[in-house]
């Protein structure tokens, strides 16, 4: 099953998005960070390299990654994986959809990585998000 993008219209929403810190002192430029995250929101339920993501702003991945960090406050991965949890928790409102299709949508190379990082850093498989015990760090 891929992700098309009539369900990425319905499960996309504004949680999706972290907002960035503008004009932190060794961040991302205003124009960079929205480029980015532009980018991101499209992307991030395929296989991204540190060096496309570091295109998009015209930098290095070197400098890329340091810069997102101060913007985003999270380095480019973790802020991958948040994305397509977000969009993962979404999709388990649809009982239609079974656990590996929507790893598969979100971007997970299998439903076992998926439910080890939505454990991880969820703190609930995705079958005990299914049935609502969803827990928030405050």
């Amino acid at each position: 099953m891929r992700r098309d993008d009539d369900t990425l219209e319905w499960a996309s929403g504004t949680d999706m998005m972290r907002q960035p810190t503008p004009n932190v002192k060794g961040g991302l430029s205003v124009r960079g960070a929205r480029r980015v995250q532009e980018f991101l929101n499209e992307n991030f339920s395929r296989k991204l390299a540190l060096a496309e993501m570091a295109a998009v702003c015209g930098l290095s991945p070197y400098h890329f990654v340091r810069a997102f960090a101060k913007t985003f406050g999270v380095p480019p991965h973790q802020h991958v994986l948040d994305l397509r949890l977000d969009f993962a928790e979404r999709l388990l409102l649809d009982k239609r959809l079974t656990i590996a299709d929507i790893a598969h949508l979100s971007g997970f190379s299998s439903q076992s990585h998926f439910t080890t990082v939505m454990k991880k850093y969820r703190q609930v498989t995705p079958l005990q998000a299914r049935m609502g015990k969803i827990k928030r760090e405050a």
